[in-house]
């Protein structure tokens, strides 16, 4: 396994863990875990429009890397290999 590989691990991990998070940070529209977390950040401030908007966006940027990732991996990863 090559540096480009152990390198595309990590960020695989980085970005994953990071979407997870982001995803569960949104506002939902019930309850549950991300109405608790969201509430706690959004509570009817002003300028909520633009952290949900800033949200989205790293929220979007860390799916992509994820996916960019895995597509990498698959082409260059070792066959064989555990």
């Amino acid at each position: 396994m090559g540096i480009l590989n152990i390198l595309l691990l990590i960020v695989l991990a980085v970005s994953g863990i990071l979407t997870i998070i982001l995803v569960l940070m949104h506002s939902g529209k019930g309850t549950g875990v991300s109405d608790m977390i969201a509430s706690t950040m959004y509570n009817s401030s002003v300028g909520s429009g633009v952290l949900e908007k800033n949200l989205d966006r790293l929220t979007v940027i860390t799916s992509v890397t994820f996916g960019i990732c895995v597509l990498i991996m698959t082409l260059t990863f070792p066959l064989g290999a555990v």
